[in-house]
């Protein structure tokens, strides 16, 4: 729909398109789904809820979901529909499921990161899952990329992604350019497929197979769907199930960057991103040997087929963007031809590698397949039940379903009905996805029913079984409101104190943070086999200093070791910043509070997490100042925390950009480590240099080379009754540490103003400071 979806960018379907849509799916035997898996902001939950009613009235099957609190309007609103928890909800262990199942979803779709043997850990789930099989992949966890955020406030979060993972960077090492070569695009993954694991999906018990469609050609839909249909049918009838050389060249040629079996069989770093371009490619055709003349060149090879006017490219790995290309004219052998004074042949040294990026026959076949008129598909038998009498009203009962006629059955005159004569009547289903089958006639003596009354009530039977699989549609409009499921805000206390907290990366950082006395320390370091010292040395260094620990931002089956490791350090607080580390740390005593990767936006999620145990809540990177205002004036400003000071979290990810090039290692145990060796930035296209940075997982985040700062919003944000802010050191030294938190203190202590803070971070920072995703878009 035009809003609430994560593909803003498509031409997406209007309201006024849907009633006609879902008749014609379900006509077809076909569900239908809507995407409405953005984050949802506090001023907008009115029309999320205006949007969830119009659709369950429409007939929509399932509404697939990212926001906790969407999840809860879902079911308490319009709980006709299906609830699907996205892969944008970040569901990647059995324990982050089970958080999810307690808002009682129908389907959820896994993480695209889970490899098969993950998989099988979610065997007992009691709930159908769904995972991706082919498409594009995002490299960064969905739900968890803050880039276009916070690059140019175009939030992923928000369906506006920009896609900056296709784009070329540079790799700093240790403070100087290492070269890599021709590889560039060093965070774009090759495209999803997995064709051949169809049938280890279905004996892992996956339900759904989910193909990544965005801004993609009908012959691409057409292309991807049959091969994965004709492997589906396959598997389930224990034939051989491996992809077919006609199949693999239509999802190649349809659209590619290279396909990949992505996370199914594990990390593999070397082959994950092969980093030599971010955009379809296709099928490898073969290299140059020589010029053979202005507009004909030859080729050592033909590794597929070609014929005239299929189109192709030439590579050019030092500027993607500036490659030749064009449909051949003629062949010859291995000898093209192309149109006069196409192409500049003095630019296409041999050696040059050539790929194939369309084949107008294969598209006409392809489309085909879909042009005109698609029949409806008969998947439903009707057996029907038929009774009456004169002077009462023809029934027609069809299992739970039943009509009857608006008038009396009066003597037949001269036509009575017959069972042949209704049947004739009733078996007029052409259009429909019905076919007639038993019909049991116990009408008593001869009855008259006038032709038009039987086919109303043909239409009528049908219209009550259409758009379900079991049972008629008969759904009864929630009473429920919105405004009775927000929290009561309550009167924040203005006399309260302000809280700073720090989240400290280093020793240095703590000794910073100690040495100021800031009243709570979060411990986020890549080695958590630290924390049980560091919690020992806070405690003994500071009476007064709590340390609270930072769970991983995603936790997969196998990895709640983690959290044992957080609980036996004995904290006294632990950072949550998953699903499933909320579903560890329920009944362990510990205090918690949410962390900025829930995702809170709204007061409904806000509440579900509180109602969880979480006695505070981090608030969503995604909000401007406006939004914050408006989350503050929902809920209780004592719920809330806020990141003042921070290094944006950009690209939270699996693939690990140390392995891939600063080692020939597939994964940790081969790698070497060298991210324990070497201090790591990738530079974009306008030079700024972002630090990567790598977890206990093996997870990388790049974080925005440039601070955010919300120090010129402090005294608004105070006036709404928030009282407990955050600091986030990243990469600074001692003494750039204490400067920074020694600002924000004065800050809270009214010593200095926003602005003032702002001109003197600029001053002591190499980089300066932004308002980042704090200013609002005017």
């Amino acid at each position: 729909m035009p809003r609430f979806n994560a593909r803003l960018r498509a031409d997406n379907f209007t309201e006024e398109d849907l009633p006609e849509l879902m008749k014609f799916l379900h006509e077809h035997g076909v569900k239908g789904y809507v995407a409405f898996n953005t984050l949802i902001f506090t001023r907008e939950l009115p029309d999320a809820e205006k949007q969830l009613r119009y659709l369950e009235e429409c007939s929509v099957d399932a509404v697939i979901v990212q926001d906790l609190g969407l999840a809860r309007m879902v079911k308490e609103l319009a709980s006709g529909l299906r609830l699907h928890a996205s892969t944008q909800m970040t569901i990647t262990s059995p324990e982050g499921l089970d958080f999810a199942k307690k808002l009682n979803i129908d389907q959820a779709v896994l993480a695209r990161e889970l490899s098969l043997r993950e998989l099988e850990r979610f065997k007992t789930a009691q709930v159908p899952l769904e995972v991706f099989v082919h498409g594009a992949l995002c490299v960064a966890y969905s739900g968890q990329c803050l880039t276009s955020e916070s690059l140019g406030r175009r939030s992923a979060n928000r369906g506006e992604c920009a896609q900056a993972c296709r784009m070329p960077y540079e790799m700093i090492v240790d403070g100087e350019p290492r070269d890599l070569e021709d590889k560039r695009y060093l965070l774009s993954p090759q495209d999803l497929a997995a064709v051949d694991e169809i049938p280890r999906l279905i004996a892992l018990g996956i339900k759904s197979f989910k193909i990544e469609g965005r801004l993609k050609t009908p012959e691409y839909v057409a292309a991807v769907t049959q091969v994965y249909r004709k492997a589906i049918d396959r598997a389930l009838a224990n034939q051989p199930a491996p992809a077919s050389a006609e199949d693999r060249y239509a999802l190649e040629m349809t659209f590619s960057r290279g396909l990949y079996t992505g996370w199914m069989h594990g990390v593999n770093h070397q082959e994950l991103v092969g980093a030599y371009y971010g955009k379809k490619r296709g099928p490898y055709v073969g290299q140059i040997t020589r010029i053979l003349g202005p507009d004909t060149l030859e080729l050592d090879e033909l590794n597929i087929g070609i014929k005239p006017g299929d189109g192709v490219v030439f590579e050019n790995l030092a500027d993607t963007n500036q490659e030749q290309g064009g449909s051949v004219y003629e062949i010859r052998g291995r000898v093209l031809s192309f149109r006069h004074g196409h192409l500049r042949m003095e630019n296409l040294p041999p050696g040059t590698r050539v790929f194939k990026t369309s084949d107008p026959a294969l598209n006409r076949a392809l489309r085909q397949s879909f042009e005109g008129d698609i029949p409806i598909r008969k998947q439903r038998r009707l057996d029907l039940h038929v009774t009456g009498k004169v002077g009462e009203p023809l029934r027609v009962q069809s299992g739970s379903a039943e009509v009857a006629s608006s008038m009396p059955l009066q003597a037949a005159m001269k036509r009575p009905l017959t069972p042949a004569a209704f049947i004739e009547q009733f078996s007029r289903l052409g259009g429909t996805e019905f076919e007639l089958g038993e019909v049991q006639f116990d009408v008593a003596g001869e009855v008259m029913l006038p032709i038009s009354e039987l086919n109303r009530m043909r239409r009528d039977l049908i219209a009550a079984w259409s758009g379900d699989d079991s049972s008629p549609k008969n759904i009864a409009k929630s009473t429920v409101t919105l405004e009775s499921l927000m929290p009561s805000r309550g009167k924040g206390d203005e006399s309260s104190p302000l809280h700073l907290h720090a989240l400290c990366r280093t020793q240095a950082h703590v000794d910073a943070a100690l040495v100021l006395g800031v009243p709570r320390l979060y411990l986020d370091f890549e080695d958590i086999r630290l924390y049980a010292d560091m919690v020992r040395q806070i405690k003994e260094r500071s009476d007064t200093a709590q340390v609270w620990l930072a769970t991983p931002r995603i936790q997969k089956s196998g990895e709640a070791g983690f959290f044992k490791l957080i609980q036996r350090a004995e904290p006294h607080g632990v950072l949550i910043r998953n699903l499933g580390a909320m579903s560890f740390f329920q009944d362990a005593g510990i205090p918690m509070t949410g962390d900025f990767s829930l995702n809170v936006a709204n007061p409904l999620t806000a509440e579900i997490l509180k109602n969880a145990g979480l006695e505070r809540l981090t608030i969503s990177y995604d909000l401007n100042i406006e939004q914050v205002v408006d989350l503050l004036a929902s809920a209780p400003p004592s719920w809330f925390e806020l990141t003042l000071h921070q290094h944006m979290p950009m690209f939270h990810m699996e693939h690990c950009a140390f392995a891939a090039f600063l080692s020939n290692g597939t994964d940790f145990t081969n790698c070497g480590r060298p991210c324990d060796r070497h201090r790591v930035h990738l530079r974009d296209r306008v030079g700024m240099m972002h630090p990567l940075k790598a977890d206990v997982g093996c997870r990388n985040t790049l974080f925005n080379a440039v601070a955010q700062t919300g120090a010129q919003f402090f005294d608004e944000l105070r006036e709404h009754g928030l009282r407990c802010f955050r600091v986030e050191l990243l990469e600074e030294n001692a003494d750039e540490a204490m400067i920074v938190l020694r600002t924000y203190q004065e800050l809270l202590a009214g010593q200095r103003d926003g602005e003032e803070i702002w001109r003197d971070l600029k001053a002591h920072s190499q980089l300066g400071v932004t308002r980042g995703t704090w200013a609002e878009l005017v």
